[in-house]
């Protein structure tokens, strides 16, 4: 089993992800709340560990060059957020392994290429997964978006 922390992570990451993939390419302000949920600071004005990992999260995709923002909104979100051409390739672009159940396989055939074509990209197993609530589905989609071309 993966480490809480983790898993949130790469759950953060899919909502983020989903979320520019959908305003694409008009700029957005990311909320920190929409992503991990509501947060009341402490007497001292500090946020939980879980709003702040959200929030460090988006800070990553933005160091590994999958988003950009102008700026930060305190801790509570970026402020005017894209997607970049390298994240929207990505997304857009189809998984090697598409893992659809042999139903599912025969009902996508009657589809026409177009849709056969968008139900196969990342985004769309990046979507699927989130549907799902599955930790682990949503780790693997993450990882075969956006890691797999760096491992081995």
């Amino acid at each position: 089993m993966a480490d809480i922390h983790v898993e949130e992570f790469y759950k953060d990451v899919a909502i983020a992800l989903v979320q520019l993939y959908g305003s694409f390419p008009r700029r957005v302000n990311v909320f920190v709340e929409d992503i991990a949920g509501p947060d009341e600071p402490d007497e001292f004005g500090l946020h939980s560990k879980r709003h702040m990992a959200c929030f460090s999260a988006l800070l990553w995709l933005q160091e590994e060059g999958l988003l950009r923002y102008v700026d930060t909104i305190r801790q509570e979100a970026l402020d005017q957020a894209v997607l970049t051409q390298k994240a929207f390739v990505r997304l857009s672009s189809p998984t090697l392994e598409h893992q659809a159940l042999p139903r599912e396989s025969v009902e996508r055939e009657a589809l026409p290429d177009s849709v056969q074509k968008d139900l196969s990209t990342h985004i769309h197993r990046i979507r699927q997964a989130l549907k799902s609530g599955h930790s682990g589905r949503i780790s693997e989609a993450v990882q075969t978006a956006f890691f797999e071309d760096t491992l081995g």
